[in-house]
């Protein structure tokens, strides 16, 4: 069994008759058909398309919880309530806990985890025992190749290049969002640039924007990263069989299998 407590995310909650409609028109989520005990991946972007928040949104009986990172919540809460105007929508912080459960089959207390059936389950205001840590969750999220908040670079990505229209984390049918317009012609052109993706090396991971090279061309860049692993910001149309290195190491793209 693995479950930690992931200290790094906090709760918001949403209630009211316009709590759907409301963040229908914010999130790249579709939430009119979230149902309650359901987790959606989603983010909010900037109205140039860039990624502002990464969150998840969980239905509830009486409304929703979004699952943000801790040190964004309060900023998050103030720019949805200069959203909310007229919308009748209460937005207030809960401090419910989260948990992660990972490496096991959920129970039904556990909400399955959006993005990848293999990062397990999401578990909220739950009276559980852990027994893994944080850093051993983000170095199973980093294993399966899945980029997290520490590899956002503020309002300077786009979702995706941080694969979050491979990860669930946008509906492109569910029609208007903030930042949809560059969000649906990224996609539509069909020729992304760009991809988060894991590299492996020896030793300590290189600081964080530390340059990949191929050859001597520039290929991307180091995001976060542990020891022998890291998530790094690739060109696509650069590091197919190129030989890589960083800080003058060697390092191998590992790109997982639903990024085939």
């Amino acid at each position: 069994m693995s479950i930690a407590r992931l200290s790094s995310r906090a709760l918001i909650g949403f209630s009211g008759p316009d709590w759907r409609a409301f963040l229908q028109g914010q999130l790249t989520q579709d939430v009119l058909t979230l149902q309650p005990g359901e987790a959606r991946f989603a983010a909010l972007l900037t109205p140039q398309g860039r990624l502002m928040f990464d969150l998840f949104v969980i239905g509830r009986d009486d409304g929703a919880w979004l699952d943000v990172a801790v040190e964004h919540r309060d900023a998050l809460i103030q720019r949805l309530t200069l959203y909310r105007l007229r919308a009748k929508v209460e937005i207030a912080a809960d401090d419910a806990p989260v948990f992660a459960l990972f490496n096991q089959t959920p129970g039904e207390s556990w909400i399955i985890d959006p993005r990848r059936p293999q990062l397990g389950a999401r578990g909220y205001g739950l009276d559980v025992q852990t027994d893994a840590t944080e850093a051993d969750y983000e170095a199973f999220r980093l294993a399966l190749g899945v980029p997290g908040p520490a590899d956002w670079a503020g309002d300077k990505t786009y979702p995706i290049d941080a694969n979050f229209d491979l990860l669930a984390g946008i509906d492109f049918k569910k029609g208007c969002f903030v930042g949809q317009e560059t969000t649906s012609r990224m996609k539509r052109r069909g020729q992304i640039k760009n991809r988060m993706l894991p590299i492996t090396f020896d030793g300590p991971p290189p600081p964080h924007g530390a340059e990949v090279l191929a050859g001597e061309l520039r290929a991307g860049e180091v995001l976060s990263g542990m020891d022998g692993h890291a998530m790094a910001l690739l060109r696509l149309d650069r590091i197919e069989g190129a030989a890589l290195t960083v800080d003058g190491r060697p390092v191998t793209v590992e790109r997982p299998d639903w990024l085939l």
